[in-house]
């Protein structure tokens, strides 16, 4: 069963924190943005086979996706604040292990040791849910959520500097230094959150998840050396689907899993999740086609000839556009609901992708690609992580937050098997060098549009929100959502915990358990025994007090839509009392 030691955040936040948590997010993308100027000369760099190369970009992938889940559970149980600064730490010893050497093993160690980073996405975000007002959380997130996005598109031209001027390894220094400054920012601004979950970390779940996550990773990114139709590769995508369902088993019989499938199999966030993949999809197409298409020479009739530097920087509005579209998105998500914002941003990537088609000519027209696609994908990856949190327990953001990334970086991945098989199926031999065609990228450009319909297709089947006859309050400012969450606490159970002589007990925890024995809230008594626990719905609950030195009380209650006081009397340990 899952828990939390309280409701809302102890403390306020400062108006720092949205800031140094989205840079730590940016931290992140810059680490995987960081090898793209240097992809093909990796072989050379290492003094390696081509196929082995590709090592140092697949194992960052598979331990990203493996840490992702992992470290959001940790993160609900043990201190979201705590596990981001694990995770970059991991970086940061990864950054330098991968600067400090040329050696292929060492440096795929290294790349799999940054691939933990990925977890500070989630982590990010729970730790906003947990802290800020609802009147701010919507930029925040959005912002949060943006950010992989936002690193990616300024890091690249940077790292293309580096790259031209330097040696590679300072790239990897670099990503140390900043990984570093993020530590720094997270200890000195951001305070740890208050909730928790209880229960204790599903170990054999993680074993289990991870095996089916790299069962399945690894033939897509390794499926064109191998070959799709291998047996190495359909084999592995077979054990993959085994171990899955094997793992979804047992997840569903555990009390306290690392995934809850039950949570995750909720229209929100079942349909949320796949839309995440096709948006995943097409946000990679564009950074495969265009740095590749700016930087072809002009004696092939298509390529634009740019450096790798221009290239980066043609393309960097894609991020930029992504981060000034946060604010945008939270005007329109206040006033029509994130399922909206979603459709809205899926409609401008097809657009954008659209456009594309036409707009391949010229080193400008790839400046209006990218703001189309930023502004699109800005709004889409903004909404994912609001349709997340409204639908789960807070409990549980860290770990819901963490698997919608992972489908995200699902996303991610296919696009860049797909995609890379596509270039690689349509180009043109010259002088013993495979050169991708305008064919090629055309085809890209539609896969992109293809996974944006499927994606506009599933965020049509998420509920939207749901009509009341209660006229609703809009929290502009801090008083307004607090006026918010009291009108809520009306609609649930309150009362005071007493203690032997009559006297309130302070910080007993009160949790509110359903009718099927799941926890339905939770929460800590006041100094004065006060406590309030709202209600998802109608129907039978018992409301169960626990403090130290007291024996416990469950109380059975009815909650029919009103206010309903129900006190709970520590001293009659065990008494059950109707409601």
């Amino acid at each position: 069963m899952t828990q939390t030691t309280t409701d809302r955040p102890a403390g306020r936040a400062s108006g720092a924190v949205v800031p140094v948590l989205a840079f730590a997010g940016i931290v992140v993308a810059v680490m995987q943005t960081l090898l793209v100027p240097v992809i093909k000369d990796l072989p050379q760099l290492l003094d390696t086979a081509p196929s082995n190369a590709t090592w140092v970009l697949t194992s960052t992938l598979l331990s990203g996706a493996v840490a992702t889940p992992i470290m959001g559970r940790l993160g609900d149980l043990y201190g979201k604040r705590r596990m981001l600064i694990l995770s970059l730490a991991v970086m940061v010893v990864g950054a330098l292990v991968s600067a400090l050497t040329s050696d292929l093993l060492l440096m795929i160690t290294g790349r799999t040791l940054q691939g933990f980073a990925m977890g500070a996405i989630p982590l990010g975000i729970g730790l906003m849910r947990d802290m800020l007002p609802r009147e701010k959380l919507g930029s925040a997130m959005a912002l949060m959520s943006s950010s992989i996005g936002v690193g990616g598109g300024l890091a690249l031209p940077a790292a293309a500097l580096v790259a031209q001027h330097s040696d590679w390894h300072t790239l990897y220094y670099g990503a140390a230094g900043l990984g570093l400054l993020a530590i720094a920012l997270t200890l000195l601004v951001v305070p740890e959150s208050p909730m928790r979950a209880e229960g204790t970390f599903d170990l054999p779940g993680a074993i289990g998840l991870s095996a089916g996550l790299v069962l399945f990773l690894l033939p897509i990114t390794k499926g064109s050396d191998w070959g799709w139709a291998s047996g190495t590769t359909l084999g592995l995508f077979a054990a993959s689907a085994v171990v899955l369902a094997l793992w979804g088993v047992m997840e569903l019989r555990v009390k306290a899993p690392l995934v809850d499938l039950r949570t995750t199999a909720r229209p929100a966030v079942l349909f949320t999740n796949l839309a995440s993949i096709m948006v995943g999809v097409s946000f990679y197409v564009v950074s495969l086609v265009l740095p590749q298409l700016l930087q072809l020479p002009k004696s092939t009739g298509y390529g634009l000839g740019q450096s790798m530097v221009v290239a980066g920087l043609l393309v960097a509005p894609l991020g930029l556009t992504m981060m000034f579209t946060a604010p945008v998105y939270a005007r329109l998500s206040a006033k029509y609901g994130p399922k909206v914002t979603l459709i809205l941003g899926l409609l401008i990537i097809a657009i954008g992708y659209g456009a594309g088609l036409g707009l391949m000519s010229a080193a400008w027209q790839s400046l209006v690609i990218s703001v189309l696609l930023g502004a699109g994908i800005g709004l889409a990856y903004s909404s994912l992580p609001a349709l997340i949190v409204g639908a789960v327990p807070a409990s549980e953001t860290g770990a819901a937050n963490g698997l919608n990334t992972l489908m995200r970086s699902i996303g991610t991945s296919v696009s860049s098997a797909v995609i890379g098989m596509v270039l690689a199926n349509t180009a043109n031999n010259v002088g013993g060098v495979e050169i991708p065609t305008m064919h090629g990228f055309r085809v890209s450009f539609l896969i992109a549009t293809g996974a944006v319909a499927v994606g506009l297709l599933l965020a049509l089947f998420l509920p939207g929100r749901r009509p009341s006859n209660k006229p609703q309050l809009r929290a502009s400012s801090e008083e307004d959502a607090a006026l918010e969450r009291a009108e809520q606490v009306l609609r649930g159970f309150r009362g005071r915990v007493l203690g032997a002589d009559g006297s309130p007990v302070a910080r007993a925890k009160v949790t509110l358990i359903d009718r099927r024995g799941r926890q339905a809230g939770a929460t800590l008594s006041a100094e004065d025994g006060s406590y309030a626990l709202t209600v998802p719905d109608r129907g039978s609950y018992v409301v169960a007090a626990r403090a130290t030195g007291h024996g416990p009380l469950a109380s059975s209650a009815t909650h029919a839509g009103d206010e309903r006081p129900v006190d709970l009397d520590l001293s009659l340990p065990g008494e059950t009392v109707s409601a």
